[in-house]
């Protein structure tokens, strides 16, 4: 068991969405729900681009910049922080994007939500290099957590209120098919999740304050303990991929309630993470 540190003060309502650009050399997260991206600096403070009403995921592009899945669509923002391009998916304002990663071809999938979460009101969405979108799964509830086994041949996918993670296997014209159940979550609601270099799955813990590492076969390996009960997503950071660090939210939290929630905190965990894989626009 590892005991998280708490690297920043209170900087997001609903923080979401961390991992490493490896443009920029930083850790960037969201503020989902103020619609800003934010970037760690190393004095513990962050710097905030405001890119809509929600800033829901990112990623790195290659071509510099970040995509970025803003509240009910697709945004592509350069290297200075100008939103150069956007898209919408769809009409309905009760619905807002969530939880997205690239796959081995560099398409951006992110799943939608009900802001009430009310069942089965989510899709998953892909953004393709050559800017068409398109729905490729539906009838999720609260979608979180995707990420691509090492080699690439398997995709991980979260439905939160389900406490596990399922599996599918990915085929890059079919894209996903299959889903299994593969690994039942305890201690909490499994939210965002990255892998390791091993293969091993981190899966923040919503209401259990802690991130949890399992084998992808299921077996619990490790333990993170976080002074915050609303854990939502987790990503290796640093020039060596070799921290892992770890968003909390105070959404739905009253005044005094959880102190450190909003907070981003940070583990050695004697393991490192991989590239994330940038979006290919």
């Amino acid at each position: 068991m590892t005991k998280a540190q708490q690297i920043t003060d209170v900087l997001t309502h609903h923080g979401e969405g961390c991992g490493w650009h490896p443009g920029e050399q930083a850790v960037k997260f969201v503020d989902m729900l103020a619609g800003d991206v934010l970037t760690l600096r190393p004095d513990g403070g962050a710097d905030r681009l405001h890119v809509g009403a929600v800033a829901a995921a990112w990623r790195a592009r290659v071509s510099g910049g970040m995509v970025v899945a803003t509240e009910r669509g697709f945004a592509l923002v350069d290297t200075n922080g100008a939103v150069e391009w956007s898209t919408q998916a769809w009409t309905d304002t009760s619905v807002r994007m969530n939880e997205g990663a690239c796959d081995p071809l560099g398409r951006f999938y992110c799943g939608s939500m009900a802001y009430d979460a009310r069942p089965g009101a989510g899709t998953l969405w892909r953004l393709d290099a050559d800017r068409s979108v398109q729905a490729v799964a539906d009838g999720f509830t609260t979608p979180n957590g995707m990420v691509w086994s090492l080699g690439g041949t398997l995709a991980y996918h979260i439905d939160t209120p389900t406490g596990r993670i399922d599996c599918y296997d990915f085929d890059p014209e079919l894209g996903l098919v299959d889903r299994r159940p593969v690994v039942e979550v305890t201690g909490g609601d499994p939210d965002g999740m990255t892998i390791d270099a091993d293969g091993n799955l981190w899966v923040a813990l919503w209401g259990g304050g802690a991130v949890h590492c399992y084998a992808p076969g299921g077996e619990l390996l490790h333990v993170v303990e976080v002074d915050a009960r609303q854990v939502s997503s987790c990503a290796f950071g640093g020039p060596d991929l070799d921290r892992l660090h770890i968003t909390t939210s105070r959404e739905g939290l009253g005044e005094g309630d959880d102190p450190k929630a909003g907070a981003l905190f940070a583990a050695e965990v004697g393991v490192r993470g991989v590239p994330l894989r940038p979006f290919g626009g």
